[in-house]
Formats: structure tokens, C-alpha cells, sequence
């Protein structure tokens, strides 16, 4: 750190607001600003170029409690210091970035499961539960929290609710909106307030609960959630339907929706994502097929619906595997984290969302786009309900210095318009965070936003909590 930063007035009340803090609350774990907190200066998503810079990461709270949430985010606003929420870091749209002079609270430490009531169906967690450590806790009451991101093991609860977050099931079982009743917020001010229901009905008031979900951070920081819970399926089967081009694969799609049969996760893999996960995994999944959609049911009657299926999935030219267990077991492992990404390419990854009927004309939609900027472009889908995960590269050349090609961007935007047109989302499930602001205004009207804003204004006048994410 220079005697320049050091001097800086900013720097200055992130000194007093630490030395306040640790006053004010004994105990209480605060990392002053430095090389120590540079890890909670990124996420997931810009944590290569946040290591890049080298900068000092921000002043960080570990509070282990809701109130000690609320004497940190008091003092901020006494202060004007803004204010990062964060939960486990593995976000993909650089919602939890901060620079040197804000503070971030993290939620990592509030990791209770306060109750888990097998007759209602809920559960009472706080926000640092990580999504996989529920589920297993929930197996000996035969229940399971059902929102299942590809991060599961790693994701915290509150983090799934900061950005809606969706996961394999959602075809099923939904996002996480659908599984959460009622949450205790920390708003700007410090106050705390409880939002929602225990009960699974209840229209009291304005839907404050859905519109905290998904607001990545910016309008309260989250301290509490009551769950929905469901029902261990009795039986649950992994089914793979390989076919001959990328093209056959997603008109397969349409089979499974045309059947009887409601998949809990469809999941659909074009050529090149085959390919990659082959070359980082060493698996051998082309030598099956150049297309693959990969399927799990769950539930009574598991032999009917695999039949229903195969007769569904072969008339339209698949090759149907009902898989065995520790196969199938691989194959959503690889579907978790078998792809790789290129380290000797530009890249950029994607989280559009389209109607599901209109997956084929996006992926129809990558040649041109290809040819027109000189990129490269696979996608893995959420097939059951439209969103895709598209990632575009480019190779690197000589010339390029430290930043990609303005043409991989032009390309990603066009595919974000794309889908668009087709009546699509910039973000399924990721979030706006700072990477997709620009995008987001391509998709929302100006009213809108300003809609948006004001209600951010209203319950953050000073502009404390997480600015410059999501709106």
C-alpha cells in the first residue's frame, strides 16, 4: 500500500469505521484493508483479472450474528461507507467485487440450520449454509431443499438468493424463488425486518420476499431464510439420448416435452462442449454421439417414464441409454465440472435464457455469428427450461496486448441479442452483477429501470448497499 493510499481520505474513515466496529461489538472478526483481503475484492467471475491488478483488497466483517450485521451496516451509514454483501465468492457476474475503500460483510460465518420442521416441509437456515451441507443434514427426515446450481457444494444459501439462482432441477422444481417463504433482511439503515411467510400461502401485503430474491445485494443482506422443503423422491434414473449433429440434438428436445413425462433436470450438450469436456476430462463421450441430451427423472413409477422416453427420444433418432447408477453419477459429475476452459484463448461465458421451444434457432444461430466475427461457440443448456451457457473464443495473436479483441465482445452481445429477439433474458440465473449492465439495458425499457431505481432509492437513499451492481 503507498503512503499515497494510506493518506487517502476514503482509506482514512475505512480505518476509523474498522477500529469503530471492533469498539463497538467485542469480538467481532474485521480485517483492515490489504493484501490479506484481496481474495474478497472479485468472485468467481472476475477473479482473474482482480488478481491481475494486485491492488489491496477491502476492509472485510465476519459477523456471527444478525445484529452484529446490523451494528456493521449502522456504522457504515454513520460513516458513508458503502457496503458489499457476500456469501461463498462463487458468483458469475462480479456481484461481490469491491474496491479498497468500501467494506464488505460477509455472511460466511452465519452457518446455523436453525430448524428443520418435517411436517410443514421447511427448513430455518442462515445465509452461509453451503447448498450441499443442507441437503445432507435434510437426508435423515427425508426431505431435500430442491434448487440445485452446478456450484452446490461450494454456494451458500444466501448467495442462491441474492441471485435467484437456478440450477439442473429448475425444470422441476424451479428456481430458488419457489423454495423461499420468508427472509430476515438487514436494510441500509441497519434495520431488520422480516419479510414473507412461514405458511406455504399468504398474500399479506406487497411480495416483499420475491423482490429481495434475486436483488444481488443491493436493497439488504440477508440473515435468515425459511426453505421450502420436499420429499426424497423414492427412485431417481439417469438417461442419455446421444444423436448425430448438434442440429438432431435439439430437435430432441421437443420430444421430451411432447411426452408424459415432467424430467427433474434435462440437460443438453452441443458438439464442440462434447468435444471439451473429452479433451479436459479424458473421457471418450464423442465416440457415442456429437450431440447428447442428458436426462434425470425421479419419482414413483421410474420404469414407465424411462420406457415413455426411450420410445419418445428414438423415434426422433436418439440412441437411449437408461444409464447405470455409478454411471450416471460420472455423467452429472461431468456435467458439473468436466467442462474446461481455454487457457491459450480469449473467452467469454454467457448466461442467456430463451423460451425452451426456441433452443434450436439459438444454437442454429452460432455458424453465423461465428463467421462473422471469428470466434468459436459451444453452449450446455438448462434445457428444461431454456438457458443456455454459451462460451465464445478466440484465439490470441500477437497483437492483441493485455485486453481481447473488441470483436469478442461484439460477438457476445450479438448472441445476447439474439436472444433477445427470441423473446430471452441477458441472465437466466448468474445475475446482472457489473458484468451484464450494459446488457441489461438492451432487455429492460427505460421506465423500467427507473422503476427499479427508485425502489432502490426508497429502500437505499444514500446509495449504500452494493452500488453499481444489478440496475
Amino acid at each position: 500500500m503507498t503512503t499515497e493510499q494510506i493518506n487517502s481520505p476514503a482509506l482514512t474513515t475505512i480505518q476509523s469505521y474498522v477500529r469503530e466496529l471492533t469498539r463497538r461489538v467485542e469480538g467481532i472478526e474485521v480485517l483492515a484493508p490489504g493484501p490479506a483481503t484481496s481474495r474478497y475484492s472479485h468472485d468467481a467471475a472476475t477473479a482473474k483479472t482482480g488478481a491481475a491488478t494486485g491492488n489491496p483488497g477491502p476492509a472485510v466483517v465476519l459477523p456471527t450474528s444478525a445484529a452484529e450485521v446490523q451494528t456493521a451496516v449502522r456504522l457504515a451509514a454513520e460513516l458513508g461507507v458503502t457496503v458489499v454483501p457476500r456469501g461463498a465468492g462463487t458468483g458469475l457476474s462480479g456481484g461481490a467485487s469491491a474496491q479498497q475503500d468500501q467494506v464488505v460483510i460477509s455472511t460466511e460465518k452465519l452457518t446455523a440450520i436453525i430448524e428443520v420442521s418435517p411436517l410443514d416441509e421447511v427448513a430455518v437456515v442462515e445465509p452461509g449454509v453451503i447448498n450441499a451441507e443442507l441437503n445432507k443434514h435434510l437426508e435423515p427426515f427425508g426431505l431435500f431443499y430442491a434448487p440445485d446450481p452446478a456450484s452446490f457444494d461450494i454456494s451458500s444459501i444466501g448467495g442462491n438468493i441474492a441471485t435467484n439462482a437456478g440450477g439442473l432441477r429448475c425444470a422441476k422444481y424451479g428456481v430458488t424463488r419457489e423454495s423461499i417463504l420468508s427472509l430476515d433482511v438487514v436494510l441500509a439503515d441497519g434495520s431488520l425486518i422480516t419479510v414473507g411467510h412461514r405458511s406455504i400461502k399468504g398474500v399479506t401485503g406487497l411480495d416483499l420476499t420475491s423482490l429481495f430474491v434475486g436483488s444481488e445485494g443491493i436493497l439488504g443482506i440477508v440473515t435468515r431464510a425459511t426453505v421450502r422443503l420436499r420429499p426424497i423422491p423414492v427412485a431417481r434414473k439417469t438417461i442419455s439420448a446421444f444423436f448425430n449433429s448438434t442440429a438432431e440434438g435439439t430437435a430432441g428436445l421437443s420430444a421430451i416435452t411432447l411426452s408424459p413425462v415432467r424430467p427433474a433436470a434435462i440437460e443438453f450438450f452441443d458438439t464442440p462442449s462434447l468435444a471439451n469436456i473429452d479433451s479436459h476430462s479424458g473421457t471418450r463421450l464423442r465416440d457415442r454421439g456429437a450431440a447428447l441430451i442428458l436426462i434425470e427423472i425421479d419419482g414413483y413409477g421410474i420404469g414407465d417414464q424411462a420406457a415413455d422416453l426411450a420410445v419418445a427420444l428414438s423415434a426422433v433418432g436418439g440412441r437411449v441409454t437408461v444409464e447405470s447408477d455409478d454411471d450416471g453419477v460420472r455423467l452429472w459429475e461431468l456435467r458439473r465440472s468436466g467442462r474446461g476452459l481455454p487457457q491459450d484463448k480469449w473467452y467469454i461465458g454467457e448466461d442467456i435464457a430463451v423460451p425452451k421451444s426456441q433452443l434450436p434457432r439459438v444454437y442454429a444461430a452460432f455458424p453465423a455469428l461465428e463467421a462473422r466475427f471469428g470466434v468459436e461457440i459451444s453452449a450446455v443448456s438448462h434445457a428444461g427450461d431454456g438457458n443456455l451457457h454459451p462460451l465464445i473464443t478466440k484465439d490470441k495473436t500477437p497483437d492483441d496486448g493485455p485486453n481481447p479483441p473488441a470483436s469478442l465482445l461484439e460477438a457476445a452481445t450479438e448472441l445476447v441479442r439474439v436472444a433477445l429477439s427470441l423473446g430471452g433474458t441477458v441472465t437466466g440465473e448468474h445475475g446482472v452483477g457489473t458484468i451484464k449492465r450494459e446488457w441489461a439495458a438492451l432487455e429492460l425499457s427505460e421506465r423500467s429501470r427507473e422503476l427499479q431505481q427508485t425502489i432502490k432509492e426508497a429502500v437505499d437513499p444514500r446509495q449504500l448497499l452494493n452500488p453499481g451492481k444489478a440496475i
